[in-house]
């Protein structure tokens, strides 16, 4: 009885050294502690970084109002500033200017600019600085945005890929789809999480679930000009 106990005893402990050796998360295993916390992805995260977008609008001092290509510039700062900008948009105007009068019509153009774009009159905030009498001084327009930045991803010569010592993820793995996302995300703010969400359209909800209890299809009805046909003009 006696041996019998040894041998039972014997084996607990070598099932424990076996299961230690198997252990990945001590220090030390084959596989990292990061590898055993969140996702591939989350370990190549896309950093946000902040900036200030600045236009600088050229006046000629022998010219009475804003030049046509100018005016063209601000309509694209101010289409930037509605896709991504945030804060207001802040005009400066050169104070001192070699041709005040220029300086002061020119803000007003560039007002009215930013006022049809679609920018409401309270997002706009005004300012100036000391242009010392020059005459080349510019109005500045300027506004905060966001960039992404990718991950900064190895080069695939760097991997050793003929290592088969453990089965996990490769350091490289995902780090694609990051920098992917990050070229194509629209606003980079939204990734900090600050932007409020519009109200739902408690409508709408509605009347999609009065269509589910009575049975009906919820999908939205296509016109007679409106096919999900796939094109067969390849074929």
């Amino acid at each position: 009885m006696r041996m019998l106990n040894k041998i039972v005893i014997s084996c607990g402990l070598a099932s424990a050294l076996a299961l230690a050796g198997c252990s990945s998360s001590g220090p030390g295993g084959p596989v990292p502690q990061s590898y055993l916390q969140g996702t591939t992805l989350d370990r190549h995260n896309i950093q946000v970084a902040k900036r200030t977008a600045y236009l600088e609008v050229a006046l000629n001092p022998l010219d009475s109002h804003l030049r046509l290509s100018e005016k063209a510039r601000i309509r694209q700062f101010v289409d930037q500033y509605v896709t991504s900008g945030h804060g207001p948009l802040v005009m400066s105007l050169p104070k001192n200017h070699a041709n005040e009068e220029l300086a002061v019509k020119a803000v007003a153009e560039a007002r009215e600019i930013v006022w049809s774009a679609g920018v409401d009159y309270a997002d706009i905030r005004g300012s100036a600085y000391d242009a010392g009498g020059s005459a080349t001084a510019p109005v500045v327009l300027a506004f905060t945005a966001f960039d992404a930045v990718a991950p900064d991803c190895l080069q695939k010569s760097q991997v050793d890929f003929a290592d088969a010592t453990s089965n996990n993820d490769m350091p490289t793995l995902g780090c694609s789809v990051r920098t992917n996302m990050a070229a194509m995300i629209a606003d980079p703010a939204d990734l900090l999480g600050q932007r409020p969400l519009d109200e739902g359209d408690l409508a709408r909800r509605t009347a999609q679930l009065e269509l589910y209890r009575q049975g009906e299809s919820t999908a939205a009805q296509r016109s007679d000009q409106e096919s999900g046909t796939v094109s067969s003009a390849v074929n």
